[in-house]
């Protein structure tokens, strides 16, 4: 059995970004679209003023948004 390779913690817990990966192709994501099209999907979207964030964020909190919340910046 090989030794397990040391690692700087200092690395890990001051990690400050989140990244999302996924094993799809770019045929994939066609394919997808096409068939998003003909079911077809219908999002929802809740815009927020900037000024209104902490209201958005307590909405989230308690499951009072169907959907996705937007937060609109410079109006």
């Amino acid at each position: 059995m090989s030794p397990i390779p040391s690692f700087s913690y200092d690395l890990l817990y001051q990690e400050r970004v989140i990244r999302s990966v996924a094993n799809n192709t770019r045929q994939d994501g066609i394919d997808f679209l096409r068939i998003a099209v003909e079911i077809p999907i219908r999002t929802q979207v809740q815009v927020f003023s900037l000024s209104e964030a902490n209201r958005a964020l307590n909405a989230l909190k308690n499951d009072a948004i169907s959907g996705a919340a937007v937060l609109r910046i410079g109006e």
